[in-house]
């Protein structure tokens, strides 16, 4: 076992540097797409079709693609903070939080780190729910296959989350997201897979039905303030399968600097973007059209679909295997921030800079840092015991859409665009992207507000 130090040596024969001393960038356009992909495409697909059910038929399409249309603005605004002051030849700002720092200030900065931290451990913890899901639906599948639709087919869910959690375990050990190329692409093959699964059973379950089932106003409710906190619980689950800007300086990091990053940047948000509202408008829109008021919480756990019964399992075997890389890709900043931070605050500390060559038979040599292994460990094993704890999948992930959605993916870049690019109040751009930054806050009041209500109603 050999031990050094875990700073890479700028000695180091043919290895090529960028302009900031770090190992040069090598992302492209399609692997900034299979990154967004992983990022976006996520458990929040699986709830769009009880969404669609609480919003009907107008609002339902209606909201999904006002989504898209908001998350492409918030995505460009961000991609050209990147660098700055200028967005080509300026500095590089590495993260979300480095962004904010360099144009808002220290105080803002600690709110932002805030809120992106809850927001990406809150993602991390309902990726493990949501595994647990499709765990115990593959097992229900097989058992109403050989039982019977009527059968009790119970499960408990905490033994899989844990399980899930000695996964993440293990894959923490990938160092950082330059080393998660392979993840991401496996990752979004999957979640291209069980979206075409869901699509393709909505389509066939319309088809034998004869007919659209639903209604232009959603599922009815016992009276109107019922109503009313369903609208904003869907609301909230939108918001939740969108905005990824938590991450996207992450992965505009990853990207080499010609053609310029925030163009790289643009055109895979657009790519991404589309492909991301197809899936959504098809999985949301059919799921509701297949059962009307009927439709589940998780369009492919909450069992509407049955048989038949091999492909449900095949769906939700795709849906663990993305989210294992899902975890990883919304937990790898916090695990970058924590590696930066320890090193900083204790430099001479060989528990934080020191790493030890692992070599094991069959494997590639690992470099293991101690400090690494021991808050990555501790970090999985939270995120598990959160899941355990609120194991609640619809008002979940609404609370984490509406903490995400105006303050990380709207307030922030608006507010750092506008000091970057200096624009002046009361300005046309300045009065329309306030009005744009207005608009999104109601919209994250009223979803945090019925998910919030939701998960008490459910605890209680």
């Amino acid at each position: 076992m050999e031990v050094k130090n875990s700073l890479p040596s700028t000695t180091t024969a043919l290895v090529a540097y960028d302009e900031d001393g770090h190992v040069k960038r090598t992302g492209n356009l399609w692997s900034a797409v299979a990154h967004i992909i992983t990022a976006v495409i996520g458990s929040g697909v699986l709830s769009l079709a009880w969404s669609t059910a609480q919003l009907g038929w107008i609002g339902g399409p209606l909201a999904l693609l006002c989504f898209a249309i908001i998350t492409y603005v918030s995505s460009s605004l961000l991609s050209d903070c990147y660098r700055t002051p200028d967005p080509v030849t300026g500095k590089r700002n590495y993260s979300y939080m480095d962004a904010v720092r360099v144009n808002l200030g220290k105080r803002r900065t600690w709110l932002a780190g805030f809120l992106q931290f809850l927001t990406l451990y809150g993602t991390s913890c309902a990726y493990v729910l949501t595994t647990a899901n499709s765990l115990r639906a593959i097992l229900r599948a097989n058992c109403y296959h050989k039982e019977g639709h009527e059968a009790p087919c119970v499960y408990g869910g905490n033994i899989y989350m844990v399980m899930f959690g000695a996964v993440q375990i293990v894959m923490s050990f990938i160092p950082d997201l330059h080393n998660m190329l392979w993840v991401s692409v496996l990752a979004a093959i999957m979640s291209f897979t069980y979206s075409f699964i869901g699509l393709g059973l909505g389509m066939a379950k319309v088809i034998g039905n004869g007919r659209i089932m639903g209604s232009i106003t959603g599922i009815p409710a016992t009276n109107t303030a019922n109503k009313l906190w369903l609208v904003f619980q869907a609301l909230g689950d939108i918001a939740f399968a969108y905005p990824y800007a938590l991450l996207l300086l992450e992965i505009q990091d990853t990207l080499k600097s010609t053609p310029p990053e925030n163009q790289t940047m643009k055109k895979a948000s657009m790519v991404a973007i589309i492909v991301t509202t197809f899936f959504y408008l098809s999985c949301g829109c059919f799921g509701y059209g297949a059962f009307g008021d009927g439709t589940p919480g998780n369009i492919l756990t909450g069992f509407g679909f049955y048989e038949p019964y091999w492909l449900v399992a095949f769906a939700n075997a795709c849906i663990i295997l993305h989210l294992v890389g899902g975890y990883q890709m919304y937990s790898q900043p916090i695990y970058t921030y924590a590696d930066r931070w320890c090193s900083r605050r204790f430099p001479e500390s060989d528990f934080a800079n020191k790493s030890y060559k692992i070599k094991l038979p069959l494997i590639p040599g690992y470099e293991l840092n101690l400090f690494r292994l021991c808050f990555r460990t501790v970090y999985v094993i939270s995120t598990t015991g959160i899941a355990i704890l609120f194991p609640y999948f619809n008002q979940v992930l609404g609370v984490l859409g509406a903490i995400n959605f105006w303050p990380l993916a709207i307030y922030f870049p608006v507010e750092i665009y506008l000091q970057q690019r200096e624009i002046g109040a009361w300005t046309k751009q300045w009065i329309l992207l306030r009005i744009f930054s207005f608009l999104c806050f109601t919209v994250t009041v009223v979803g945090l507000v019925g998910s919030i209500q939701g998960i008490i109603s459910q605890k209680l």
